[in-house]
């Protein structure tokens, strides 16, 4: 699954705090060794963290045995895909800090919801949260609940994810006071009952577990075998999904209590003693395309809950229309689903002057005529949503669904996509929230924009509300959904608040004819009978790399150290624990640190060297080198040092390679920067552009509007203070014609010999010194600016292919191709912050 922009940020920030985090644990244990008292009195959590995201860190925790409990949260909003970034997390977590692919992690859920659906994704093979967890183990995931056995074997062999509710990590509970009962199935980690010298040597290193008798007894403490002694002796990785609902001081108290190395929160809204390492806006995911804005409201002023319920109906029945014509186009499979809120849905809650859910399920039935098939209910009594499942569930072409009546028991964690209509036809008086049902209908479907207006946006039809109110209980909802910022992208009644209606406006008149006839070359490959086609990198490039020519000795050259021994007991999952007696699994821990997993190896360089044979030959070839030089136990301690060596030098000679098998391409003729007639939608200019009518406009630096941008209006959010500083001045200069602003992700793009493509900031279009020439511009810059904060290497490889491109366009006539391109003179140019004047001024003057 390919991450978004937001989520790969995440976790660059989650990696080096994790590897950062690592380095002090493992100073601190050289403290340790030297001066114990010393050691016990140092915080390596706060420091790590500060390192990273300075002023975050609020509260230091300890587990249930005294040791630092380094925990942070990630605050995501809804739809950012927090279990998609758990299980990369977890990953991290193992490769940089825990330093083992193996072990236990204990994934915390709130409610039956989202345990159904999280169990339900991981559990599948095919599901790509499955595939990340597989990938991190080398393929040894087990996935368990709480009625699961599981032996020391097992978590010896695999990574092991418990699947817990929340109500059961509360010590006070029933529920969870059972799981610290003796149960006899976890029997195989604990000592035998007869070796009181192991129960007592156990206990001292894991001093909180549930005992049966007191120190005066026949056989001295004896330690339970129960589910969740297994857990403190493990000392599990926590996700915990909703973290903000684990703050009671019982959930607190029962989670450090596990005796967990580490705590990771996912939460929409954290609370403010939370250690926030990440905060991921909701403007993130709007630019990413996750959710569907704007969220349009009808707050309908009828006396009958009926009239709104039919605007929803028909409404949706729009929408569905909507969708068939874009799956006759040949895009994505859409059924639209309309969310109805009712008051009650209880049996024998059905009385006078209550909407019920059989009432509205009759109408839809008898005067609205929808088959009984497309109705379902869900509530705590009846779930007619557990059928679905048998046809693939609500996002199947073959399922019918498309209308859910509900109350409350779609509130939390209920995810579908197709949910575009929420009707409210609860009274203004009732107690029922909508707050949180709001995020129910704002998930993208596919995660990417379809550009049909009516399928990209979201509705809500309200029943009696006043206006403010309800403006104020769906606020709520944004803020609860962690899409607080995005509060403006809410209107009512059809007034679009702040930004009024979307409208579609053409190019400058003065400009049409001559945009319409600039092409931009890219980079095209022979496609046999068919012409020419853009490159791709997977296709064309990557497939081309003679990973044969990988190189192991690229890797060799590390210094190597042994590592603190502690590690093992308290950090290495992946070893068995504890089996008959302390001695016996003391000796099995020191076996299994000497074992080396070059599938593990070799799986996380999947990314960097997708040839997993060679990458296997790479990883082996690598560490046997290695081993010459260290003892094993050495090597072993180094794994994650020596994988991120390895990854560092392969992606530095993968790039390498591709870029032999780009020029080489070219050299051929088989690849060639040109350009052609055909529109490939990102080689010509727009013909119009879509803007809110009351959006802010973006102005010169001198306050003035732009007069020479393609289009008349450019939105004050395209541009950043170095981009408008670019834009004023070049619309200052005799030489300019027209200039756009390039949008990201959306039009231009060259494809270079990495995976990412450029977008560049700008194409301004000029005419020669003097404007003598017949035609209205003959040369084209394409312009990159990099401000000064984000030059890194980046930046090089960027103007590495510009400079390329603007050699290729020297050379090339592309008069024959495209006769509208005679004489045009093309140039590519990354241009840096304190530069950036200076080196236009140059290439206004190059001839």
């Amino acid at each position: 699954m390919i991450l978004k922009d937001y989520q790969q940020k995440t976790l660059e920030t989650v990696k080096e705090f994790l590897m950062e985090l690592h380095r002090r644990r493992e100073k601190m244990e050289r403290i340790r060794e030297m001066d114990a008292d010393m050691a016990g009195a140092v915080d390596w959590v706060k420091p790590a963290f500060d390192q990273v995201a300075p002023g975050r860190y609020t509260i230091a925790r300890k587990n249930g045995i005294g040791e630092e409990l380094p925990n942070f949260c990630l605050k995501v909003p809804t739809g950012g895909g927090k279990t998609l970034l758990a299980t990369r997390v977890i990953d991290l977590v193992n490769t940089h800090y825990r330093h083992s692919q193996r072990g236990l992690v204990l994934w915390i859920v709130p409610t039956t919801q989202i345990y159904s659906q999280t169990l339900r994704t991981l559990k599948d093979r095919n599901h790509p949260y499955r595939q990340q967890l597989d990938m991190a183990s080398a393929g040894r995931t087990l996935i368990l609940e709480k009625g699961s056995g599981f032996a020391p074997a097992d978590v010896e062999d695999h990574l092991c994810v418990l699947l817990l509710m929340l109500p059961s990590a509360n010590r006070k509970t029933k529920e969870t006071l059972r799981m610290f009962r003796d149960s006899g199935g976890f029997d195989r980690f604990f000592p035998r009952e007869d070796n009181q010298q192991a129960h007592k040597a156990l206990l001292e290193r894991v001093p909180n577990l549930d005992t049966f008798e007191t120190e005066s007894g026949f056989w001295g403490r004896q330690i339970k075998t129960s589910l969740g002694n297994t857990l403190r002796l493990l000392q599990p990785l926590i996700i915990l999904d909703e973290g903000h609902k684990a703050y009671s001081e019982g959930a607190k108290a029962t989670l450090e209590g596990f005796n967990p190395n580490m705590i990771v929160e996912l939460s929409a809204t954290p609370p403010k003693t939370s250690n926030v390492l990440v905060e991921i806006s909701g403007k993130a995911l709007n630019d990413e395309e996750m959710i569907k804005l704007d969220l349009n409201i009808q707050n309908a002023g009828s006396t009958s809950w009926k009239d709104t319920l039919l605007a929803a109906i028909e409404h949706r029945a729009k929408l569905e229309q909507e969708a068939g014509k874009e799956l006759e186009d040949g895009k994505d499979y859409i059924r639209p689903i309309c969310l109805i809120q009712v008051e009650r849905t209880g049996r024998d809650q059905r009385k006078s002057g209550f909407i019920h859910a059989e009432e509205v399920r009759e109408y839809l039935l008898t005067r609205a005529d929808i088959r009984p098939e497309h109705i379902a209910v869900k509530s705590s009594q009846t779930d007619e949503l557990k059928e679905v499942d048998d046809v693939g569930g609500l996002l199947s072409p073959d399922c019918p669904v498309r209308f859910i009546i509900t109350k409350q028991a779609l509130q939390e964690g209920w995810d579908c996509p197709f949910a575009y209509v929420l009707a409210i036809l609860t009274n203004p008086g009732s107690k029922t929230a909508l707050t949180q049902l709001v995020g129910r209908i704002l998930r993208q479907p596919y995660a990417r924009k379809t550009g049909n207006r009516c399928l990209d946006e979201s509705y809500v039809y309200a029943f009696q509300r006043k206006g403010k109110d309800l403006l104020n209980e769906i606020r709520k909802g944004f803020g609860l959904e962690g899409l607080g910022d995005l509060q403006g992208h809410l209107t009512l009644d059809g007034e679009r608040k702040d930004l009024g209606e979307v409208l579609t406006k053409g190019v400058r008149e003065e400009f049409k004819e001559s945009a319409r006839k600039l092409i931009l070359p890219a980079f095209m490959i022979r496609d046999g009978a068919n012409g020419w086609r853009p490159v791709h990198y997977e296709t064309d490039i990557l497939s081309r790399v003679p990973w044969a020519r990988l190189d192991p000795a690229a890797a060799h050259g590390l210094t190597l150290r042994r590592q603190s021994g502690r590690g093992l007991m308290r950090f290495g999952l992946g070893e068995k624990i504890l089996q008959d007696d302390v001695e016996y699994a003391a000796e099995s821990l020191q076996h299994a640190s000497e074992q080396l997993d070059y599938a593990f190896a070799a799986c996380h360089l999947i990314d960097v060297c997708p040839n997993p044979w060679r990458g296997n030959e790479l990883v082996r070839a690598v560490f046997a080198h290695y081993l010459e030089k260290y003892p094993r136990e050495v090597v072993c301690d180094n794994l994650v040092h020596i994988l991120e060596h390895i990854r560092v030098q392969l992606s530095e000679a993968r790039d390498a390679l591709a870029h032999e098998v780009f020029e080489s391409l070219l050299t051929s003729g088989e690849m060639r920067f040109i350009v052609v007639a055909e529109d490939f939608g990102f080689n010509r200019m727009p013909r119009k552009q879509k803007i809110p009518e009351k959006g802010r406009r973006a102005l010169k630096t001198n306050g003035k509007p732009f007069q020479l941008s393609l289009f008349e209006d450019v939105m004050e959010d395209d541009l950043n203070d170095l981009e408008n500083a670019v834009a004023s001045y070049m619309e200052d200069q005799a030489e300019l014609f027209f200039w756009y602003r390039n949008a990201p992700r959306k039009d231009y793009r060259v494809q270079g010999w990495k995976r990412e493509r450029i977008y560049a900031d700008f194409i301004f279009t000029l005419t020669g010194q003097g404007k003598e020439h017949p035609e209205p511009y003959n040369r084209v810059y394409v312009v990159e600016t990099k401000g000064t904060h984000l030059k890194n290497e980046d930046t090089d490889y960027k103007r590495s292919v510009f400079n390329r491109c603007t050699e290729l366009a020297r050379e090339s006539d592309w008069a024959h191709l495209v006769p509208e391109m005679k004489s045009k003179r093309m140039r590519f140019e990354v241009i840096a912050e304190q530069e950036w004047q200076t080196r236009l001024n140059q290439l206004l003057t190059a001839k």
